[in-house]
């Protein structure tokens, strides 16, 4: 399985030399793993998730007769796959909805409001305040959001393709990092503070400056590649132009709806308590209503109207599509133990939770961070002060303790960590798709940018706990 993982790994890598779009080497890549897992090594199911297993034969008493290599089949193809689809599905439907608000926003021009204000020429300080912006509203949305809205504006600005690419490969590496010291700006740090491993304060006092640290450093790194600055503007698609039928007020009324809207999502969650696909599928549905409410009263043909019924056909479904076969992958990895296995070898032969942390961050630029954080999660539970004068090794468990270094560092190297490849990040593989950039091409240009603001970053909080 892990051969093959590589093997699928090499080939989204290069997706440009060998012409095949990288969402069907991820889907092949997840169908393959699961087949091997289900066909080959069914077994491992009741040993590597034992309560899980347990509970599923519990909860069905018919196969208790039946032998152990038909339980396990059963419960990998009947539980297994279905729980790991559902937290997927959870991830993609968000997309689906942020991406369709974002699309309904800038069919009707919305981001003029925002593109109009922006009146420097200058490329370097145009790159300072895109990296600014999403560098604080990631702490505020999710990166993922975040870095959907952004890209979005910057096609407004940049008409350079390969220019654009630097744009958003900052954009990327601040999203994630500012998404890291905000308790709801990634679903790493969502997790953490769920469980009660982190709290509010403590996390934003210690990670603010480490995460400033990632942002900046590769900031002065990247501003070296560009030069001069914008001449024209990027031409707007005359189809767009000439479809744009609604009045200002209504343009404005859509813009603020989708930007209000997505701000409200973490609002939405923590008050409800349910998932965030659900707040942006009922934004999306408000949003939908208005629209619907607005275009029945505009006499004028259909085809010119951005119905979302239209704006749908607009989603970009092969970076969706690729986003589902490396999350099935990994979850592959997770549900035969793969995983676990790692982060057991860290536990034993590292021991030191600044070291395990750091090479946690640097597995999250190949792995997606969130089943990484699942089992740093489940390898160490949350200790108890008043337990630690108990513990044979107490020094060394403190560090597990709520609002401990261990829990706070892995916030910040699973969220800043996945900047240094472009697929390390639910962030990177929706501004990869977006944006077409090459697997290659951020290897080559971003990686090592992204590298030493991460480096630097990890060695602000070290050398801050050390003293």
């Amino acid at each position: 399985m892990v051969i093959v993982f590589i093997l699928g790994y090499l080939g989204i890598v290069m997706e440009h030399k060998i012409k095949i779009n990288k969402a069907a080497i991820a889907l092949l890549t997840a169908g393959v793993l699961w087949v091997i897992y289900i066909v080959f090594n069914p077994l491992s199911a009741s040993i590597v998730n034992a309560d899980a297993f347990r509970e599923f034969l519990h909860n069905n008493p018919a196969l208790n007769s039946a032998p152990l290599a038909e339980q396990c089949k059963r419960f990998i193809s009947e539980f297994q796959i279905i729980e790991n689809l559902g937290e997927i599905s959870s991830t993609l439907f968000f997309l689906i909805g942020a991406m369709t608000i974002v699309e309904l926003v800038d069919v009707h021009d919305g981001f003029s409001l925002i593109t109009e204000r922006i009146t420097t020429r200058n490329k370097k300080t145009l790159l300072c305040i895109i990296t600014l912006i999403s560098f604080f509203m990631s702490s505020v949305l999710d990166n993922l959001t975040t870095s959907i809205v952004m890209v979005m504006l910057v096609r407004k600005l940049i008409p350079n393709y390969k220019e654009r690419w630097v744009f958003a490969s900052m954009i990327i590496i601040s999203a994630n990092s500012g998404g890291a010291w905000s308790p709801i700006g990634d679903v790493t740090t969502i997790m953490l503070w769920i469980k009660g491993k982190i709290t509010t304060l403590p996390l934003v006092t210690s990670l603010i400056l480490p995460s400033i640290v990632s942002t900046v450093v590769p900031l002065l790194l990247a501003v070296r590649i560009l030069k001069g600055e914008i001449k024209h503007p990027p031409k707007q698609d005359k189809s767009v132009i000439k479809n744009v039928i609604v009045a200002d007020r209504e343009k404005i009324v859509i813009f603020l709806m989708g930007v209000i809207g997505l701000i409200l999502i973490p609002i939405f969650k923590y008050t409800t308590g349910l998932p965030p696909f659900m707040g942006v599928l009922t934004v999306l549905g408000i949003i939908w209503i208005y629209t619907e409410i607005l275009y029945s009263r505009i006499n004028v043909s259909e085809d010119i109207k951005h119905r979302v019924t239209r704006v749908l056909r607009r989603i970009d479904t092969s970076t969706i599509l690729f986003f589902l076969g490396i999350l099935l992958s990994v979850m592959a990895l997770q549900a035969t133990g793969v995983l676990n296995i790692v982060g057991d070898y860290l536990n034993e032969k590292v021991h030191n939770v600044y070291i395990i942390n750091v090479v946690i961050g640097v597995l999250s630029a190949v792995v997606d961070n969130v089943p990484l954080v699942a089992v740093a999660m489940g390898m160490y539970p949350l200790v108890d002060p008043v337990a630690l004068s108990t513990m044979a090794d107490a020094q060394f468990m403190q560090h597990f303790v709520q609002d401990g270094d261990f829990w706070q560092f892995l916030a910040y190297c699973s969220g800043v960590g996945g900047s240094i490849l472009i697929i390390g990040s639910a962030a990177g593989v929706v501004v990869m798709g977006l944006e077409k950039i090459s697997f290659y091409w951020y290897l080559k240009n971003i990686s090592l940018l992204a590298l030493a603001g991460y480096l630097a970053g990890a060695a602000v909080y070290i050398l801050f706990n050390v003293l």
